[in-house]
């Protein structure tokens, strides 16, 4: 059989005694899952995303020296507080556990210092996300070493942090959402894709599994991927009109120029080149554009609480930058204007 693309990693096929050609999922360390269909079919990828967020084979465990921070972080993986995760969260977190693993595995837990912990932040210093990401991965590995009574102490705990300047992704501003939707016209995927994110304010992984399932009588529901939190958002009238406007015959309301629905790493590709196309910075993206929801909420007057309400936030810290940021901008407006009326 001769395919038109390359099939996704760690995918392998073969035609069995029968003639018939099979598909298996196999990555090191993870067990091998059978895959239905033919590489990139909505089944095939619904599948092979289902079987790349499994859980990670324990390999060697009988092997793990006892008291080592490869032992610990064995049983870190069995908690509530790990297995309680979202697929997407737990997949974030081995992945920065694994490196620390992989340099630290056999070295004993009780044995670890809190300048050691420092040093190994410093050392990454150059890439301050990465650092803090770390050493927040070994707090909740040495919280988990003093429950099971491995040390006494949390060895994380005065470590400084990394400064970071950044502020996380670039919020869209509105003369960037007007530059996008000027060259994006209504009945583009781009248009659409740019309505879903700015008019429901949810994550992408959401956004590209809204399809009119998740419609009534004027209401999107969905149950957010990353947190299990239902949103209720009833429709704008701009999205309405984007939505009424699209064909009965797919069942997402975004797809690929194949017909098959994007995955979430998939979309955000995609629609950084239609930000390019634009021409609009390479730092704007779809998250960039769930923030901006938030602060058009803000601006608008809403409460934290109603801003979480449609955004799914379950902290007051994350939605209260905006309403504090709007509430300022309006402030600065009215001392501006009490100036110029004492100068008059």
């Amino acid at each position: 059989m001769k395919l038109l693309r390359k099939p996704p990693r760690y995918c392998q096929g073969f035609e069995d005694r029968h003639g018939t050609f099979r598909w298996y999922y196999r990555r090191p360390g993870f067990p091998r899952s059978a895959l239905p269909g033919l590489p990139w079919t909505p089944e095939f990828m619904a599948a092979y995303e289902k079987a790349a967020n499994g859980e990670k084979l324990e390999i060697g465990v009988k092997q793990t020296i006892a008291g080592s921070v490869s032992a610990l972080v064995v049983s870190y993986y069995k908690t509530s507080d790990f297995t309680g995760l979202s697929d997407s969260t737990k997949t974030t977190y081995r992945g920065i556990i694994e490196r620390f693993r992989a340099e630290h595995g056999d070295k004993r837990v009780a044995h670890l210092e809190r300048k050691h912990l420092q040093k190994l932040v410093s050392d990454k210093a150059a890439t301050p996300a990465a650092a803090n990401n770390m050493l927040r991965m070994v707090h909740l590995l040495m919280r988990h070493a003093v429950e099971l009574g491995w040390r006494g102490d949390d060895p994380t705990q005065g470590v400084r942090k990394v400064k970071n300047k950044t502020a996380g992704f670039l919020t869209w501003e509105e003369d960037h959402i007007a530059t996008f939707e000027e060259h994006h016209k209504p009945g583009t995927r781009a248009h659409l894709a740019l309505m879903l994110l700015l008019y429901t304010g949810q994550r992408r992984s959401d956004v590209v599994r809204m399809g009119r399932q998740h419609v009534r009588k004027g209401i999107l529901s969905i149950t957010q991927q990353k947190t299990g939190q239902d949103v209720h958002i009833p429709l704008h009238d701009d999205l309405r009109a984007v939505l009424d406007a699209l064909p009965l015959d797919n069942l997402s309301f975004l797809m690929t120029a194949q017909g098959r629905p994007f995955t979430p790493p998939g979309f955000t590709n995609w629609f950084r080149d239609m930000v390019r196309d634009a021409g609009l910075p390479d730092g704007l993206s779809p998250h960039g554009l769930r923030k901006a929801t938030c602060r058009r909420l803000a601006e608008a007057g809403c409460t934290p609480h109603q801003i979480m309400a449609i955004s799914g936030h379950k902290s007051l810290a994350e939605v209260t930058r905006y309403t504090v940021a709007a509430g300022r901008k309006d402030l600065a407006a009215q001392a501006m204007l009490a100036l110029g009326k004492k100068e008059g």
